[in-house]
């Protein structure tokens, strides 16, 4: 990978990645709405409104490799979701096939999986069960994904990320913790791997209390550096200052995600 397109570069997650990324692929453009506040001088930056087809072609334009964390990271309204996460991930994936770029790192969610219960502990080959429109989105990106990597070639890995930290802060982020260092690794099996096609993995460290049998990751390559364990009982006794959430304690969505706007039958969804 020469040239590398970093979308969502202003965000939380691409802020940090800016500084983890560069050293590792020099020649790394940077893309979002607004220009991150901090650039620097040596750092390259494209401005593109994701739902602009025309924008989205050109920042495309020379990329050998893609990592897309671009569009609205929680949940929100519809039409945003829509504009943001659906038109625009379309926009991406149709953009690079047109370009000619050979790789995409999709940045998915653990809130593809939302609806799943704690106490069940799942793989990537588990019925997903998406907990917010935002879910919903990023289950879309995946299908994007698998499509453009099968009819048109291009290597496409789905990364299904938990909770991006230095460390986890809570009893839920235990499960779900992923370690900055390990996001990079896996985003270099995606833009690196030798003959990959589609593949979806989890984002998480090395996590004793996890959800998520991450197998198909560790066959890939990765071995994560994190371990959640090291910082429990600092996020267990920070759990205990957090309020009782009935529906979003028990889902791995967690709250607001799962517990927001339900009306649902939370007895008969327990049966499962």
């Amino acid at each position: 990978m020469k040239r590398v397109l970093l979308t969502g570069a202003s965000g939380g997650v691409g802020t940090r990645l800016r500084s983890l990324l560069k050293p590792i692929y020099p020649d790394l453009i940077l893309s979002d709405i607004k220009a991150p506040s901090d650039l620097h001088d040596d750092e390259t930056f494209l401005p593109a409104d994701l739902a602009d087809m025309a924008a989205v072609e050109k920042i495309c334009e020379g990329m050998d490799g893609i990592v897309h964390l671009g569009g609205f990271s929680v949940e929100g309204p519809w039409e945003t979701i829509l504009r943001a996460n659906i038109i625009g991930c379309y926009n991406l994936f149709e953009a690079a096939h047109r370009k000619g770029v050979k790789r995409i790192v999709f940045a998915s969610s653990n809130h593809v999986m939302g609806f799943h219960p704690r106490h069940r502990k799942i793989g990537i080959e588990a019925v997903p069960k998406p907990d917010t429109r935002y879910g919903v989105s990023k289950l879309f990106g995946e299908g994007l994904g698998a499509l453009y990597a099968h009819k048109h070639g291009i290597g496409v890995l789905s990364i299904r990320i938990g909770n991006f930290g230095d460390k986890p802060v809570d009893e839920r982020r235990l499960a779900i913790w992923l370690k900055p260092d390990d996001l990079v690794q896996l985003i270099r099996i995606g833009l690196e791997k030798p003959d990959l096609v589609y593949e979806t993995v989890y984002g998480m460290s090395d996590n004793k209390r996890a959800w998520w049998d991450n197998a198909r990751a560790l066959e890939l390559g990765y071995r994560p550096s994190g371990k959640a364990e090291d910082f429990a009982a600092e996020a267990l006794e920070a759990q205990k200052k957090l309020p009782k959430d009935e529906i979003g304690d028990y889902f791995q969505g967690g709250s607001p995600f799962c517990s927001q706007e339900f009306d649902g039958d939370f007895a008969k969804l327990r049966k499962q």
